[in-house]
Order: structure tokens, then sequence, then C-alpha cells
């Protein structure tokens, strides 16, 4: 005999011996839902004419009670999740509008008939209060579910329900006695009673018609909208007038009737916590409502039952004053959607006990009879929407991508729609899921609630689940004293909670590296590392051989900075000059990565060796780790916050001062800024861990000892004020050895430094930005200095482009320098600093010994030649030294980022002739000192004499009619002081024509930055998570700050992926760990990328995250990419071209308008460098043919004049 087809623990529910063919089941799940309800009721199948969470609702206790469900659905809702839950779905309403089809009363009651259904639920809203459906219902044989025809015409009409409370002695709000049918109707009422009143819909519920109206010029307009959003909402206009309390309690009974006799109630709910009359949260029962008020409102609810003859489910709602008087508002004869919380309390299903009772039972059949019903602690209900809390509780719709919902002991949901992929329409009610807890008091269901919606993660679309924080965990609601206007009265409750969004946001980007690769500026190819990098360990400082690895988990706590700390800089200054060796600061955190990886080291990068470094580097004088570039570029390429990096560097690595590069009265940007923004930058600078102030300014501009106003002086005063040691640089160009030189001669080198040295600086540094420093001129220069001021600290900046560096390092600590500047081996040489090993191991056998352990330097090496492989695709094609640059004198940190922007402009091919244009545009310049931003004034200008094909002649004898970089023009101007020996002319008069020169100090008359306003400003716009910082951050680069906010927002805080994951396109089936904060690590895999969806250009990119599956919809960039092609500017001096290659920033004029020769047409921008495009010829503009984003080649046509 085979064995029985279904499992023994469902023998039960099957009738022995039931014929059957081999192998068929003799069950379904119809037989399993009636075996196990224990009955064969006579009505066994039933349609809910509703949608979403409560039509799922009844559809679960109708399983329970054996019965075969129904769902309706409107076209917009096929995909509803309430369509599925049902045994069988119908359309309804074809060619309706959403809500219409869901009115469409006999196009329900048909498919009911056709169908076999028995009984009909109507839910809440929609017709669940229409008394003609009811009867329709009925007259088509069928059961409704709710109260007769009658009761709904007589309680759902707001007016009729408050005429029958009177006469039966409850009280009620004073009120017109029947409906209004226009607003002049009502003047009589508020004649007598005054303002406030509230207008109501005689029909329905859920605040909709409602308006409350404070004064007589808002009510007319209030009575309109009331109107008409009621005819809107139940397709009955009508509406009647009470007067309004201020701050009353709304508390509503749950009522059972059978319609033979038998009235209970099921206690109260406080539904006080409202918005615009919309219930948010409920509390079941109400707290501190004293009992005889309690017992007279529960007496007062089965009084009105009684008297109009109730049957089924009802809601009889009542304000409680301040004064505890109780007033009757309605009856709403219909499910409420709270009802879940009486049903914690209570334990009865009132669904369950509507459908028995449409049925023909009686309560005392049920066993609901006053004396068993009973209450248990207390439950809270929250409705987590769709709404914005911060934009007014603007409803939201799209796709949910993620849904993670709640659970756990007390925790009850009610949901439709929540589930990944649904889509939220704007069509219906905003309302996701209910959350109802219970708990043993009310405190324990407080912070259940808040547990439960800790534990949701929706993405997608914006919940309210932020404002229930802040509504829950407000001093009234612990209280349990909140009042209908709560929300409302509480602007405190709108200082909203941000989710983060993490995990999603580093999707996006992570589905967008996929889709697209890498975005970051100047990245050429795949990371060069695919691996993991190795943190290498240090040796045991007392056995290097055979003792353990030296403990770098936590950070060294001795070094240089303690002497900062404790005693000041001038302490610092005066141990420094004692020192009886020479002293490094290690370049590789910043000049070191700018001039040979185009300044993209991530910050990530160097935090994971920060504790090795605070070890091994102890004796360092510095880390030089922020300013100069790194600034702009943390937030313009690499997506950071510069100061985020500063704060977690100066915590990884206490005792090591931290250093930075700054521009004088430029602080780190390239443009003036007034006073105030010096000081505040150099003192939040120092707040957030910065030590040292290496001010420079690039033209080595001070000023003529008569003026007052000295460039350099500001930004040694600001340094000093902010409490940090102040390191003013001497920048360095020429050969003080060379006697053929005869501009930068020592004399003035050392004139220089006797006007630094006056402003009280602590410590001198010597700034040789291009490598041009030899042996004999270091020996030179130092020494004469040192002679001269044998207490100063002097500290030795070169680069290693000409390969001499290291050379020249150990002769300026041998003429008397304290401290020179290397970097880490695998970071060192060419355009960077000289090698970190070199260096100190040839002064370990001279009596000026570093400090600095070979076997540590070993060890960091070992991970910065791992990290160097990753950047590789940052690289420069600089393979080895370059003695050229003793005759173009170009920056270290220029020559890599130039020969990058060169490429980039189409002029990779010409590099010798740039340099040689190097030569030319710094002679026309007059020879000037170059170090950022003055270096970047030669740069565009040999890039545009290049591009342009002009020789220094050429430029001399056109310079009248050219239209030059707007870098070249604002130097000649005077925007970044006054060179060595002034400006040549007439050049500078034909290159500024008409715009104003500046002499003195470009900064000194603007007026001071309004910080507290920005501060408002950038909050208003990007969110309360503005900063002080931040602020600075915007008023340094106010574009770039913005661009980056907006980055940020879109695929949060990246700073925390690994770089090979930040930079390289993953692989499908690549497993990447990504720890956002400690002890959170995100696991994900790529699973799969989607194809190109029609019409939007997108991909839907699959990842799996730590074992969920979600998708990220992703632009596909390339599928948008359409070739266009422009028109060429011809020979016609009316017709303008674009002077090089790049993307238009600004349009300045518009067709018709009248231009005069000079004037600006627009403004270009190629890799930093903005141009001015002009008139050549006077007359009007007969076309502009490009618009702000456009990229432009050379040549391509601008706009044409007519002349």
């Amino acid at each position: 005999m085979s064995a029985p087809l279904f499992p023994p623990r469902l023998a039960s529910h099957f009738a022995p011996g039931t014929p059957s063919a081999p192998g068929t089941p003799v069950h379904s799940i119809s037989t399993i839902r009636r075996k196990a309800a224990g009955h064969h009721g006579p009505l066994t199948k039933i349609l809910v004419a509703n949608r979403g969470e409560i039509a799922i609702r009844v559809f679960r206790t109708s399983h329970e009670l054996a019965m075969h469900t129904v769902a309706i659905y409107s076209y917009e809702d096929r995909m509803s999740a309430h369509r599925q839950k049902a045994d069988e779905a119908y359309q309804v309403g074809k060619g309706l509008t959403p809500v219409a089809a869901y009115l469409a009363q006999d196009d329900i009651i048909r498919i009911a008939l056709e169908h076999g259904v028995d009984m009909i639920h109507p839910g809440y809203g929609f017709l669940s209060e229409n008394a003609e459906f009811a009867r329709k219902v009925e007259q088509a044989g069928l059961a409704f579910v709710g109260p007769s025809p009658e009761v709904i015409d007589a309680l759902g009409d707001k007016t009729k329900a408050r005429t029958i409370a009177m006469k039966i002695g409850v009280p009620v709000v004073p009120g017109t006695p029947g409906p209004v049918g226009s607003y002049e109707e009502g003047a009589s009422f508020i004649e007598e009673y005054g303002f406030p009143v509230i207008i109501k819909a005689a029909m329905g519920g859920g605040g909709r018609g409602m308006r409350v109206v404070r004064e007589q010029t808002e009510f007319k307009d209030a009575f309109t909208r009331a109107v008409s959003e009621a005819k809107s909402a139940f397709g009955d206009g009508t509406v009647f007038i009470e007067r309004f309390l201020d701050k009353p309690r709304h508390i509503e009974v749950q009522l059972l009737a059978d319609g033979q006799g038998n009235y209970v109630h099921l206690f109260e709910r406080d539904c006080s916590v409202q918005r615009r009359h919309q219930k948010v949260v409920e509390v079941a029962p109400a707290t501190n409502l004293p009992e005889d008020v309690r017992q007279a409102i529960l007496s007062d609810a089965l009084k009105l039952a009684e008297s109009v003859q109730y049957r089924n489910a009802g809601t009889a709602e009542f304000l409680v004053d301040q004064m505890g008087r109780h007033y009757f508002i309605e009856i709403n004869p219909r499910i409420q959607v709270e009802h879940t919380i009486t049903e914690e309390i209570t334990g009865i299903d009132i669904v369950a006990a509507q459908i028995q009772i449409a049925a023909g039972a009686t309560l005392p059949q049920l066993g609901l009879t006053q004396e068993n019903i009973t209450k248990r602690g207390y439950a809270i209900q929250c409705r987590v929407t769709t709404e914005n809390a911060a934009a007014n509780f603007q409803p939201d719709t799209g796709k949910i991508e993620v849904y993670r919902s709640a659970g756990g002991n007390g925790v009850r949901l009610d949901a439709s729609s929540g589930f990944a992929g649904a889509q939220i329409t704007p069509h219906y009610d905003s309302l996701l899921v209910k959350v109802t807890v219970s708990g043993t008091t009310y405190e324990v269901a407080r912070r259940k609630m808040l547990r439960a919606l800790v534990e949701f993660r929706i993405r997608g679309v914006k919940t309210n689940i932020p404002f229930l924080f802040r509504l829950l965990t407000h001093d009234v609601f612990i209280g349990g004293r909140t009042w209908t206007t709560f929300i409302d009265d509480t602007p405190d409750l709108f200082k909203l909670v941000q989710t983060q969004n993490r995990a999603q946001k580093l999707l996006a980007y992570l589905g967008d590296l996929a889709v697209n690769g890498s975005s970051i500026k100047g990245q050429m190819g795949e990371p060069g590392l695919k691996t993991d990098v190795v943190i290498p360990t240090l040796q045991d400082r007392t056995d290097p051989e055979n003792g353990p690895p030296l403990d770098t988990s936590v950070p060294c706590e001795v070094g240089w900075r303690n002497i900062i700390v404790n005693q000041g800089p001038e302490a610092f200054a005066k141990a420094v000059r004692q020192y009886p060796g020479t002293l490094i600061m290690d370049t590789t955190w910043r000049d070191a990565h700018q001039s040979l990886l185009a300044t993209r080291l991530r910050t990530i990068d160097m935090v994971n060796i920060a504790k090795e470094t605070s070890w091994a580097l102890a004796n360092a004088y510095s880390l030089e780790c922020w300013g100069g570039a790194t600034f702009d570029v943390a937030m313009r390429f690499l997506y950071e916050d510069p100061w985020e990096r500063l704060r977690t560097l100066r915590k990884l690595v206490p005792n090591i001062p931290l250093q930075a590069l700054v521009r004088g009265a430029n602080a780190v940007g390239y443009t003036s800024y007034p006073d105030n923004a010096i000081y505040d930058f150099c003192k939040k600078a120092v707040e957030n861990g910065l030590d040292i102030f290496r001010v420079f300014d690039s033209l080595n501009y001070i000023g003529e000892k008569r003026m007052s106003s000295i460039k350099m002086k500001l930004g040694i005063d600001a340094a000093k004020k902010a409490g940090g040691v102040c390191e003013a640089v001497v920048c360095y160009s020429g050969d003080v050895a060379d006697q053929n030189k005869k501009k930068y001669t020592l004399e003035y080198y050392l004139d220089f430094v006797d006007q630094l040295v006056a402003e009280g600086i602590h410590v001198l540094g010597i700034k040789d930005m291009a490598g041009l420093m030899k042996p004999m001129a270091a020996t030179l220069l130092i020494g004469a200095i040192r002679k001269k001021y044998p207490d100063l600290p002097i500290h030795v900046h070169s680069h290693d482009t000409a390969g001499i560096a290291a050379a020249t390092m150990i002769a300026a600590a041998v003429a008397g320098a304290d401290v020179v500047d290397v970097a880490i081996d695998s970071m060192s040489g060419v355009t960077s600093q000289p090698s970190m090993g070199a260096v100190c191991m040839a002064l370990e056998q001279t009596t000026l010994g570093t400090g600095i352990r070979y076997a540590d330097i070993q060890a960091l090496n070992l991970y910065w030649s791992q990290v160097r492989q990753l950047y590789s695709c940052f690289e420069a094609n600089v393979r080895a030294s370059d003695s050229s640059v003793f005759a173009h004198e170009m920056p270290g940190g220029q020559y890599t980022n130039l020969m990058f922007q060169a490429s980039q402009l189409g002029l990779g091919t010409q590099w010798s002739e740039i340099k040689k244009k190097y030569i030319e545009a710094n002679q026309l310049c007059g020879d000037i000192i170059k170090v950022t931003p003055s270096s970047k004034v030669v740069g565009d200008f040999a890039q545009w004499m290049t591009s342009n094909n002009l020789t220094a002649e050429q430029v001399k004898a056109q310079a009248e009619n050219l239209d030059f970089p707007s870098s070249v023009v604002e130097f000649f101007q005077g925007y970044l002081g006054q060179p060595y020996g002034g400006f040549p002319e007439p050049l500078r008069t034909h290159i500024i024509r008409d715009k104003p020169r500046i002499d003195g100090r470009p900064g000194a008359n603007l007026p001071p930055m309004d910080f507290r306003k920005m501060k408002a400003d950038l909050r208003a716009k990007f969110g309360k998570h503005i900063t002080d910082v931040d602020v600075m951050s915007y008023a340094m680069y106010p574009k770039v700050f913005e661009e980056y906010q907006g980055f940020v927002e879109k695929f949060g805080d990246l700073s925390v992926i690994p770089t090979r994951y930040f930079l390289g396109r993953p692989d499908i089936g690549e497993e990447m760990h990504i720890s956002i904060e400690k002890g959170k690590m995100l696991i994900i895999r790529l699973m799969a990328i989607g194809s190109v969806t029609e019409g939007k250009g997108t991909r839907d990119v699959w990842f799996e995250v730590n074992g969920e599956v979600r998708a990220v919809p992703v632009e596909d960039r390339s599928a948008a990419v359409e070739t266009v092609s422009r028109e060429r500017a011809t020979t016609d001096p009316g017709s303008v071209g674009a002077p090089m290659s790049g993307v238009v920033v600004e349009v300045r004029v518009k067709e018709g308008q009248e231009v005069k020769k000079g004037d600006i047409l627009c403004i270009q921008s190629a890799m930093k460098m903005e141009s001015a495009v002009s008139a050549p010829v006077s007359g009007h503009v007969k076309r502009v043919v490009v618009h702000e984003g456009d990229s432009l080649n050379q040549g391509d046509l601008v706009v044409e004049i007519v002349h």
C-alpha cells in the first residue's frame, strides 16, 4: 500500500476513505481552512470592496474563518499586494480614475454576483459609510459586513448624529442644528458663538473636508475648500459647523453590536496625535484620563449605539476639553484604521466579530458579553506613511528599493505594499504600514515602538519615520498628555533625525562604477592592485631581531607635538633649534602624492598606516598632510571632507605635529578673501588638529616696507593668533650660486628673510618648489641665513625633478638647516621629494642624524609601494629625472599636473613645446616666483600660447586684441599681489585694458564675510548637518563645495570604501567588504547588470548586501551619447571661435544684444583654467550657438556678431 500524499500532521483534516484517483490529493486549501475552522457556515465567500492593508487584514481573518476571498483592484493597483493575498482577484471600474474605480458600486456588486460571493466587506474609506451602497448590497441578496443602511444614513451624516445625541442627553460641541448650504448660512451661528469654528464634512471622515477657521477673513475660502474636498472624497459636499475647542483630547470608543439588542464596548483609544485631522499615532487605553470621565464616555457610547439599534462594529468619537468635559462628535459606522490597538489590549479579533455578526451570530454566541471583555496592558499604533515630514509631509512616490521591516515580541505589522520593488503611486493614501506594539505599561509599549521603528529600513521613497522618532521621544508624548493640535503647536517636532541611507547610496555609486567606470577625473585605466594592501609590522624597540612585533594597535604618544601642546609654539621652535641632529618632515601625505599622483591620495590610505606612522616617525618634525591643493581636490575629485581628514589623522597621530601649506592671505584658496575669513580659517584649522602653518606667498609678496597692507603679514598674524606654529616661507627661484643671475640674488633673499623675521615668525621655511636649488646654492643661502640668525629654526623644502634634491638636503643640513623634507622611498624622486631612506641614512653617518630607524622606514615603504601601485592609474608619464627644469623652472607639483592637463586639452604630443612656452610665458609675466597660484598663471599662459600657436613676440604685438586666460588677466590686474620688479609694460596695460588695477593686498578692502548668514543659507539648501567648518569650505570654494554636497547627497560618504573598490570597476561575483562604521560591515557582491531600459537609458544593477538582494537603477551614460557636429568659426572678425578646447561655464550675451569690442561674450573652463571669450569687434549679436555646459573644441563657433 502506498504512503498517503499528505503529511501525517494533517491527517485529521481529510475524510478517511474518500475516493480519489491514484496519486490525486484529496484536499485543497479550502478544505484545510474549513476543517481547521471547525464549522461549516452557510456564508463561505467574501469580497472586500477596498484595497491595500485593510483588504489584506480582512482576507487574513476570512481565511481563518474558512472563507474564500475575492479582491477587486483598479488598473493602477494591478501590481498591488492585496490582489495577490486573495483567492481570486478581478479588475473593477475599467476606464475610471484610480479612486473612482473603487467607488463603482454597480461594478463591485456585478463582480460579486458573477463569482458567487456571499458577503461584502467595505473596509474603511471609499464606500464604507455609503448607505446607498449598503442598500444595494442587501438588495442583491448579499450580506453587508457593517451597519444597516438606515443606521449608516443616520450616523454617517454627522448632523443627524448630533441630533440623535442631543435627544438622548449625550453632550455635543455647540454647532449648527443641521447642514449648512452656504457660508452665509453659518453667519448666525458665528454671531452667537464666535471664532474659532471647525467646518466638517457631514459624510465621511479621515480628516477630509475639515477646516479650522479662526478669523472672519478666512471663513469664505475655508468653507469653499471644505465643501469641495468633501464632495471629491465622499461624493457629497454637505458640511456643518461646530465651535472649535482649543487643545482637546480625541477619545474614541470601539463598539460592537449584533442588531439583536446586544451592545458592548471594547474600551477607549486616545487618538489625539493628529495632523490636519488625520490620526498619526493612537494609544489604547487612554493615558491620564480620569476614571469618572472614562466611564462617562463608555456609557454614552453604549447609549448612542442602543438608541439607533446599532449593528456590527463602529466607533463613537468624543472630544475631552481641558476641564475634563467630554463632547460627542460622531460615530464612524465602520472598522477604523486604528482598530488593531484595541485588538491587542482585549485579545478580540474585531474583523472576525464583524463577519460573524453579519452572518447572523449574536454577541453572547461569540462570548462577547461586557463582563467577559477585559483589557490588558497598553498598545500603540504608528502609521508609517510615504511622506516627507521635512517638506510639510509632501507625499513621496517611486519604487521601494529596500524594505526591511520590524518584528519580534509584541510587534504587529499590517501592510500592503511593504516589499522591495513595490511601486508607490500618487493615486491613493500614503499609508505604507501600520506598526502596532503592545506592552505591560505605556512606557514599555513606547520603547518597543521606538525599537520597532529603528529596525525598519525603507529606501527609494521617503517616510515619516524620522518624524515619528521625534514624536515618540518628545516629553509631552512620553507623559501621555497630547492634544489634537499637538503636532501643529510643536515646531520642535520637525527637528528631524535624518536617516543616512548609507548602504543604498553606496550601492548607487558601485552600480555607477560597474556600468560607467570611474568618474574620477585624471584616472587612466584600472587600479594597479586588486588585492588588499598588507599593513606592515614594526620591530620591537628593545630586541629588534627576536622580540615580538611592536604593538601599534594604539598610537604612539611621544613626539614633538607634546611641546606645542604643553609649552606653546615659541618653546617648540626653541627646542627644534636646540636639537643636535637634523629633523625631517615627511611629505608623503601631501606634496609627494600631489607631485606624483595628481593629489588623488584618499584619506583611508593614510588612515590605514597612521598608527604605524606615529611610532615609526615619532621623532619627525611634522607630517605634511593638509592644505595646498589637497583641500579643494578632496572635495572636487575624491568626494571627501578635508576637515574630516584633518580630524581623523589628528586622532590617529597625536604625537607628531601636523603641517599644512597655506597661501598667505589666500588660505587654501586661489583667490582673495576678506581678513575675517583668513583668521577664522586658521582658528578652525587649529581647533580641528593642525599644528604648523607653512605660510607662503606665490610671489614672495610682502609689499613695500612703507605699505601697511602687507599680504603675507595677514597669514602670519592669523596663524599666530590661532595658536599655531607659524613657519613663514621664502619661495626660491633662480640660482644664488650663479653670478649671472641678477634678479633673485642672495641679497634679495636675505632682505626678504629680514622682513619675515620682523613679523615674529617661529620658523623660517625655504620652499624650492621646482627643485632648482643646487648643493652649492643651499650652502650659500642657508649658511648666510644661519650666520645672520643663529637662533632661527630653518626648514628646507625641495623637489627632486633634476635628481639632485638628496644632495641639496644634505648640504642644507650641513649648512645649518634644522629640518629637511623627504618622502617615503616608494613615493619619492622625480617631481616629488628626495628619498627618506637615502637622506636619513646619509645623515646617520654624520653628527646630524634624524632619529628615524632604517627598519621602520623600510616597513612603511612596504606599505607605500603597494599603495603607489594601487594609484598607478594616476601616474604621469615621468619616468626619470629631467634637468631641463633648470631652464623652465616648473614646480614639481605642477610638472606632472600640467602634463596631465596638456593631455586632456589635446596638447599631449606638444609637451616639449609647452615647456618652451612656459619659459616664454614666465618672461612675459616678468620672470616671477612660480608657486601655486602664480605657477598656474604661467602654466595657463603657456598652454594658451601653445594652443593658439603664438610666440612671445606675437603676444606682445597682438595683446590688445587677444582673449587671454582669466588667470593671466587677473594676475596682470594685481589680484595675486605685486611681483618683484613690477609688471612689464606696456603688456600689462594691453592685457587688462579697462579692467581695474589692484595695488596693495587684493583682499584688504573686501567686506567681512557673514558666516552666520552663510551657515543659515547652507542649512536651508543642504540640511541641518552643515557645520561651521563646512561654512569655511564654502567660503574658500563655493561652487566646489556645493557640487561636493550634491555628490554626497546622491552617493553618501564614500570615504569608507577601500580604494580598489572606489576606483576599480567591480567584477561579477566579486565580494566586497566595506566597513561603514565600527562594528558594521557590509558584505557586498555584484550579481548582475541588466540591459538598458528603452526610453530611460538606465540599467538595473543587482547586488547582494549581507545576503539580501538589492537592485539600483543606474544611468548608462554611453546609452545616451549623441554625436554633436559643431559649426566652426570663419575668418570673418565677427565669427567668434573658442580660443581653446573646454566647457562653457557662463554665457553673458543674448541674440540681438549690442556689444562693444572687448565685451565678454562667454566664459570657458578647461582643467581649472578659465578663459573669457570677448568680442573682437563692436556690433550686435546675430547668433549665440553655445549654452552653459557645452563642450567645445578650439575654433568652434561661439557667437556671430554683425559689425
